[in-house]
């Protein structure tokens, strides 16, 4: 004897009716006993938007959360299709049109207008009630479409960051393989190398593939390898390596440096191979090197000025600019014959290297050997080497310089504006007097800040005797007073 159950009539009650819904077992017994306010509450409950339309699908009632409409009342008495997008019509009709030949109706998504905001998406039901009205169930799609665009942007920020990876990559691919630097990438724990270009197959004399898998220190001799093993070791925890001088397996030496890098939880090595041939005579590293040839080639005048002012060395750009042919001519030289605007400032300037051992922005004047003279700035260091001294003056055109303590193009009119406005009303012999005391003035007071305060310096500077100088001192109230005697020095000089 077969034994049948619930469970049992509920499936053969779903495939008679033929559709994806699997019905209550026993209706009357599990929801008959409800009224229509429990009904309520359950139709509320499952749904978030819930419609009660007529035969013509007219909102006769309506339910609804206040999250997700604020005056659900507003549609009471409004067609269901007039509520929604113009797209939305045809698929309320279809709903409408299956609900009343009483077939189960498929899920539609439309979208509701709503007035200065955003349209609502809803996916909707319909169900009969019988006596010509019907239920349209909606579930609201705004959390759904918002996760849906969290996980296309997400989408769009990995495929964007795959791509710039991939670029990258391939940028660094075509300059390790492109690049005559020999550089090896090698395992920091295995010491294995993991990868070598062109070059360092070609300085090492093996092929790319027999030295990828092979311990990085095989490709040095014995003799080095017993030192390098124990550095290349330590690289782990002070992270770099540089200039340290190599000999290969094919006797060839090498400068070697090596760069720690990390990377999630593995750790790589980047050694990098010059030949030492690529050096000086004295096996400079290549960076050196290139710092030389980077001051050679400078637009600003380089000069290496020894103890007597005689010039050791220069670059083209001070050739340029005293207009000399070839280096010969300047070397040995004093730098007297181009360099000054008195006997002075020169004397001015290396007190101050020698002093202090830098000066910055020391304005002077060069002059060429066909007569051209230029205002320039010095700026310059003293390198001690026992007790011969070596200066390194950089020269740069004042033409070239933005000065800070300039007077801009906006007060330079400001100011003739206000010598303007004086006129009439002071005479013009009074307004010269006064401009030039100022001018005056300010040129003394640079005199003695070029000079270090000191009176002799800047009085020969300025073209003037020492007398002249302290009475216009006096006169100006600069600086100190009270050990100034006429006729006599002062303390500074």
């Amino acid at each position: 004897m077969s034994r049948t159950g619930p469970a049992q009539n509920r499936t053969r009650d779903a495939v008679q009716i033929g559709n994806d819904l699997i019905p209550f077992a026993e209706t009357d017994k599990s929801l008959g006993s409800l009224n229509t306010t429990n009904v309520a509450r359950l139709v509320s409950a499952a749904a978030d938007i819930t419609l009660i339309l007529d035969a013509q699908g007219v909102i006769t009632d309506i339910s609804a959360s206040t999250d997700t409409l604020a005056h659900p009342e507003s549609w009471i008495g409004s067609k269901w299709s007039d509520t929604v997008t113009v797209e939305s019509r045809v698929k309320i009709d279809e709903l409408l049109a299956e609900a009343r030949a009483g077939k189960t109706t498929r899920a539609r998504h439309v979208n509701h207008r709503l007035t200065g905001l955003s349209d609502l998406p809803v996916s909707y039901n319909v169900v009969g009630l019988g006596k010509n009205r019907f239920a349209a169930l909606g579930r609201e799609l705004r959390p759904l479409a918002q996760l849906q665009q969290r996980l296309v942007e997400a989408q769009r920020s990995t495929e964007i960051e795959f791509l710039r990876l991939r670029s990258a990559e391939t940028r660094f691919r075509i300059l390790f393989q492109t690049s005559s630097e020999a550089v090896l990438m090698a395992d920091a724990n295995t010491m294995k190398t993991i990868d070598a270009n062109p070059a360092a197959a070609a300085l090492i004399e093996m092929t790319s593939g027999k030295m990828i898998g092979r311990g990085i220190g095989d490709i040095f001799d014995a003799e080095t390898r017993a030192t390098i093993d124990p550095q290349l070791a330590s690289l782990r925890s002070i992270g770099r390596i540089e200039s340290l001088r190599v000999r290969l397996s094919n006797r060839r030496e090498c400068w070697l440096s090596a760069t720690l890098i990390r990377q999630d939880d593995t750790s790589q090595m980047l050694v990098r191979l010059i030949p030492l041939s690529e050096g000086t005579a004295t096996g400079l590293p290549l960076g050196k090197l290139q710092m030389l040839r980077a001051l050679e080639n400078m637009p600003d005048a380089i000069l290496l000025v020894d103890q007597h002012r005689c010039i050791v060395d220069t670059n083209a750009a001070f050739l340029e600019m005293a207009q000399i042919s070839s280096p010969a001519q300047a070397k040995g030289q004093s730098v007297d014959r181009w360099l000054g605007s008195s006997g002075v400032d020169l004397n001015v300037l290396f007190a101050n290297l020698r002093e202090h051992g830098t000066m910055r922005n020391f304005s002077t004047l060069l002059r060429s050997d066909f007569g051209h003279a230029e205002d320039v700035e010095i700026s310059g260091i003293c390198m001690p080497d026992g007790e011969q001294p070596r200066y390194a003056l950089m020269l740069r055109a004042q033409a070239r310089v933005v000065r800070a303590n300039h007077t801009t193009g906006a007060d330079q009119s400001r100011n003739a504006e206000q010598l303007a406005e004086l006129v009439g009303r002071v005479a013009l012999k009074d307004l010269v007097r006064e401009t030039t005391e100022i001018t005056e003035k300010l040129c003394i007071e640079a005199a003695l800040k070029l000079t270090g305060d000191n009176r002799a310096a800047a009085a020969q500077m300025l073209g003037l005797s020492r007398q002249s100088l302290y009475g216009k001192l006096r006169r100006y109230s600069i600086g100190n007073l009270e050990d100034l005697e006429e006729g006599e020095d002062s303390p500074n000089d």
